[in-house]
Order: C-alpha cells, then sequence, then structure tokens
C-alpha cells in the first residue's frame, strides 16, 4: 500500500470510530431521558350528588372507628381527609381529635368545598378546615400532619406518585397514611392493591399494614404506610 492510499484509510477508520462513539452517545443519552412509564388508566372525579356518601350504616360497613383507632387519631391529633367529597370522615374525625386537634378537609372540587364549610357550620364544628388542592398536592401545611385518609379517592387521583411525594412535606414524624378503596383496573372506580403498594413505594413510603375488614365483599381494602427516610 503507497502513502496516499494509507492515509485514505486512516482517514476512514477515523471516520468509523467518530460515527461510533456519536452513537454510543446518543443511546445512554436516550436511554438516560427515556419517557416514564405508560400513566396507568384512572377514574372521572365524581361530580353529583353528594349526599350519597351519607347513606345509613355507612360507619358499620367501613367500620370507621376501627379504622381511625388504627391511624391513631385521636384528641390533639391533626388528620386530612383527602378527597374529602361531603365531608362523611371529616366530621367523624372532628369529633374524634376534638377542640385540640384540626381536620383539613381536602378536595379539587370547589363544590364539595362549600358542602363541607355548610356542613361543619351546620354541625358547629370548629375544627375543621378547608382546603382546596390541586390534583397533584394537597397543599397542606408544612410538618403538621399525623394523620391521612384517602377513602375511595385514590383510583381517581391521575399522578398518584407525584401527589404522595408532595405529601411528604406536611406529615410530621411517625404520621400514618391510610388508604381505603377497591380492586380494581383504575377506570372501574377501584385500583388493585399492589399496585397502590409500588406506587407508595415510588414515593418513598413504605407499607405497615394491610387489612380487608372494611366492607363484607372482599372486594375493599385498607393499607397503611409510613413515610421511609428522605
Amino acid at each position: 500500500m503507497n502513502w496516499k492510499s494509507f492515509g485514505r484509510a486512516l482517514t476512514r477508520i477515523g471516520l468509523i470510530f467518530v460515527l461510533s462513539v456519536g452513537l454510543c452517545g446518543l443511546v445512554r443519552a436516550q436511554a438516560g431521558s427515556a419517557a416514564p412509564s405508560t400513566q396507568r388508566e384512572t377514574s372521572s372525579p365524581y361530580t353529583g350528588d353528594l349526599s350519597i356518601f351519607d347513606a345509613p350504616g355507612r360507619d358499620e360497613r367501613l367500620q370507621i372507628n376501627r379504622v381511625m383507632d388504627m391511624l391513631g387519631i385521636q384528641p390533639g391529633k391533626n388528620v386530612a381527609d383527602i378527597g374529602a367529597g361531603s365531608g362523611w370522615f371529616t366530621v367523624r374525625a372532628a369529633r374524634r381529635v376534638r377542640d385540640s386537634g384540626t381536620v383539613y378537609a381536602v378536595d379539587i372540587n370547589p363544590e364539595a368545598i362549600r358542602y363541607v364549610d355548610k356542613r361543619t357550620k351546620k354541625e358547629h364544628l370548629q375544627n375543621i378546615k378547608m382546603i382546596l388542592s390541586k390534583p397533584d398536592d394537597p397543599q397542606l401545611p408544612a410538618d403538621s400532619i399525623d394523620a391521612v385518609l384517602l377513602l375511595k379517592t385514590y383510583h381517581e387521583v391521575a399522578h398518584p406518585v407525584v401527589l404522595l411525594r408532595n405529601l411528604r412535606s406536611s406529615l410530621k414524624p411517625g404520621a400514618t397514611i391510610g388508604i381505603i378503596d377497591r380492586n380494581g383496573s383504575g377506570k372501574n372506580h377501584g385500583v388493585d392493591k399492589d399496585v397502590v403498594v409500588r406506587e407508595a413505594a415510588q414515593a418513598g413510603f413504605k407499607l405497615r399494614d394491610s387489612q380487608d375488614f372494611v366492607k363484607a365483599d372482599g372486594m375493599d381494602y385498607f393499607l397503611i404506610f409510613t413515610a421511609g427516610p428522605e
């Protein structure tokens, strides 16, 4: 091979090397910026008649006093009812924590907030605060909450991991997070328990307890989480 041919060969080798390095870098960049996994299906937030949540016998069916016991809801505690709806759980928690505690009724629906506000005045409860929240942020005060309950709400949350991450800053050390929901596909007003556990773990929460005593049909579950280390 003469020097001219040798030089052309070196040029071709150098070009192949540059293209290979560039391609590897592009693959690594794409892998690092890959889009998150497909968002799971959710149910449309309820916007109908709020009074349906106050059906007679619901206390007994959901064993709500046992739920509050397990979440540590007692006098002096601060509680968040995320997805408050009609305020069914809000007023029960407010009576449990008494005047020395506070219950935050959190909802993204302005009509629900107005409904709970009227209800608290009618029932003469002074320890309830209403929060019109964002879909992925409950907007609770920092370092203020001892216990949280999402009652038949989680399946409606479009970005549950984001919501739970935003919830962390409002929790006191040792705070409990309760989720009561129904096994389902996400779009049928239920979401499988294993999905909730996985998403909570992604947000930094540890499963402390899992129960199925709520509702006798075996479809409902009650999960209790605590925040893991930052």
